[in-house]
């Protein structure tokens, strides 16, 4: 069975663990804090990072190259675009929000979400106002200007759309939701994504872990 090393929560795993669900695969849990100093975890992911797909005598590493190996090796439902400028777009969303708006959301929900359970700190009011005011607006008009009204980016869930969502996932934890006043597209989307069940499924373990209600 395969195993994906990780803890409920990340970004990155979530996606793994929903595609894993949305194929229909069978996988095992193996609890892993990233960056934990564990230099046994080191000998399978070099870098520390989470997740880590270990399947036998297999073993892959970061949720982007995770996620394409799931798509080839199980095709069916095909959760990635097949023309060739959609699957650019894809990737590009891909890139753009494991990277940039992963950084802002996770920033929220690492300031009012981990500073005060984890390690008994106060949030920085001051830079999570940065954030939400000055750094992640022009992400989300150049997100709103893209996303449809209605459905999802390319007609039929696939990964593009569940990474533009996952990082806002995040900052929901944290008390920070879209504006959906301003950003009616982006909101209806990510409310559209969080009511695919395979996604719900995985938020509603990701709820029990953190002790919320969704």
């Amino acid at each position: 069975m395969i195993k994906i090393h990780g803890v409920h929560g990340s970004p990155f795993v979530r996606k793994v663990f929903i595609m894993l669900a949305m194929k229909g695969v069978d996988y095992e849990i193996v609890p892993q804090m990233p960056f934990s100093g564990s230099e046994e975890y080191k000998k399978i992911n070099p870098l520390g990072k989470i997740p880590t797909l270990v399947d036998g005598d297999f073993t892959l590493c970061d949720s982007k190259v995770i996620c394409r190996y799931l798509e080839a090796a199980y095709p069916e439902p095909s959760l990635y675009p097949t023309d060739a400028k959609e699957r650019a777009t894809a990737d590009w969303y891909e890139e753009l929000s494991g990277t940039t708006i992963t950084e802002l959301a996770t920033g929220i929900f690492f300031q009012r979400f981990m500073r005060p359970r984890v390690f008994k700190q106060e949030p920085d009011e001051e830079l999570i106002e940065k954030i939400v005011t000055k750094q992640l607006p022009p992400m989300l008009d150049y997100l709103e200007a893209r996303v449809p009204a209605d459905g999802f980016v390319f007609g039929e869930f696939t990964m593009a759309d569940l990474s533009i969502v996952s990082p806002f996932i995040n900052a929901s934890y944290a008390g920070y939701t879209v504006d959906a006043a301003v950003w009616p597209k982006l909101a209806g989307l990510i409310a559209r994504v969080r009511e695919v069940p395979e996604v719900e499924g995985v938020l509603d373990a990701e709820a029990k872990t953190f002790g919320k209600a969704r």
